[in-house]
């Protein structure tokens, strides 16, 4: 069985593109790839990093609320739970 290409509008290459935005400092092209990735997939790993982004870009509610919203969904996502803590504490 062959496996479906992923486009390029798949949520997680959306996600991986955003992580590397944030990671060569440009939150707010992460932010923009990041929210796409969340919007069609809200994956615990996607919140956390546009959590994270978010908190970098000094939108402390809406990454404590990304982060809130994705916990009540995903409470044993080790990844937004370590991710959380790291910013939240």
């Amino acid at each position: 069985m062959k496996r479906p290409t992923p486009s390029a509008d798949d949520h997680y290459i959306l996600d991986s593109l955003g992580w590397v935005y944030y990671r060569l400092g440009k939150l707010d092209k992460a932010a923009e790839y990041l929210r796409r990735a969340y919007n069609q997939q809200p994956d615990p790993e996607i919140a956390a990093h546009l959590g994270e982004v978010l908190w970098k870009q000094g939108k402390r509610g809406e990454a404590v609320q990304t982060w809130e919203t994705a916990l009540a969904a995903f409470p044993d996502n080790e990844v937004l739970i370590s991710t959380n803590r790291k910013f939240k504490r």
